[in-house]
């Protein structure tokens, strides 16, 4: 007998952040998008000494997670913080470290 457990948005929420994060390049990403307005995915290729292909991937997963946006400029996308939603996840992690201390 199967039970119809649901999981709070929050849970949700986290782990979509978390799994958005499981990555050190992901995780470096924020961290120069942080320090920076917006940047494109060739000067994040140059940061990063990987890939254009690679990078590329990691901002989809990061956008996809609702962390950062793109908006055009010309022929390229630059990158930015999403804050509300790196706001949103802070308090969530925090809430779940808080909840295990």
């Amino acid at each position: 007998m199967a039970l119809d457990f649901k999981y709070e948005e929050d849970d949700v929420q986290l782990s979509v952040y978390a799994k958005a994060l499981a990555h050190p390049a992901r995780v470096t990403i924020l961290k120069i998008l942080g320090e920076n307005d917006a940047y494109t995915c060739g000067e994040i290729v140059r940061e990063l000494s990987l890939s254009q292909s690679t990078v590329s991937q990691h901002l989809q997963e990061l956008k996809n997670a609702g962390l950062i946006t793109a908006r055009a400029v010309g022929t390229k996308s630059e990158y930015s913080l999403k804050l509300k939603s790196v706001g949103k996840a802070e308090k969530l992690f925090k809430k779940l470290f808080k909840l295990i201390e």
